[in-house]
């Protein structure tokens, strides 16, 4: 499922966040926002996902406008990952995943086996199957942001959007959660801070900067020693291991 923003401006009172922003997702694509701290990564996706409303620019899904769909509808086609969640409730991962199956079900309808297959998909896509009797206290990091993702995919959406999903996860559980969600066979865009592993997952890279889009591009276009200086002011060596592997940037002491 395709994602189409044209020249989306959006901000708070005067001050404006997002400026003249159009990006296009392919099908099946998972692309990556970076930028510095500021740059308008979470909004740009709160915008695409339809949680923000843009106060110019218009954002398709499909070749729909999603002004005009209904959010329950949208929830059905589209699901958000935040960066983190808590709780202070006594909750099981089963019952965290079971609410995503909100926007499939009224208010009077009862649990069906269609709900019930689709929260055991989608935990077994995320390895949790095992763990849903758990509670939510008892789990790690990295435990948690998996069940966060099986909750998005009991949504059965199309397009998944992410928001800094490894944020404060040790690198073995952000290679993890990146290589699942490459693998997802979903339209994916995911919002990161670490440049390495947007080239190691990232089919193509959007460069926000200063609320715009700085560049766009696959990893070993987009991610130059020249647009490190510019963007986010840092020396680098980008080198290549192989013609079939993004790059890897190595940061100056």
């Amino acid at each position: 499922m395709s994602v189409l923003a044209e020249k989306l401006d959006w901000g708070v009172g005067r001050k404006t966040i997002l400026r003249d922003v159009s990006i296009t997702v392919a099908p099946g694509e998972t692309l990556g926002l970076v930028g510095p701290n500021g740059s308008g990564k979470s909004s740009l996706l709160r915008l695409l996902a339809g949680l923000k409303r843009p106060h110019a620019g218009r954002v398709t899904i499909n070749g729909q406008n999603i002004a005009h769909v209904p959010r329950k509808a949208l929830s059905r086609e589209v699901a958000f990952v935040q960066q983190s969640a808590s709780t202070e409730t006594s909750v099981s991962v089963l019952d965290v995943v079971r609410l995503g199956r909100t926007p499939h079900r009224s208010a009077l309808s009862g649990w069906s086996a269609e709900d019930e297959a689709a929260v055991a998909h989608a935990l077994t896509r995320v390895d949790m199957l095992g763990h849903k009797a758990q509670s939510w206290q008892t789990l790690s990091g990295g435990e948690r942001q998996r069940v966060h993702i099986a909750r998005a995919l009991a949504q059965s959406p199309r397009v998944m959007f992410l928001d800094e999903p490894t944020n404060h996860l040790d690198i073995h559980h952000q290679i993890e959660i990146l290589r699942m969600v490459r693998n997802l066979d979903l339209t994916s865009i995911i919002a990161l801070h670490d440049l390495n592993l947007a080239a190691m997952f990232c089919d193509r890279i959007v460069v926000m900067q200063a609320g715009s889009v700085f560049a766009a591009g696959t990893p070993k276009v987009v991610l130059t020693e020249k647009l490190l200086r510019e963007v986010f002011r840092v020396s680098a060596d980008v080198t290549c291991v192989n013609a079939g592997a993004g790059p890897h940037i190595r940061f100056a002491p």
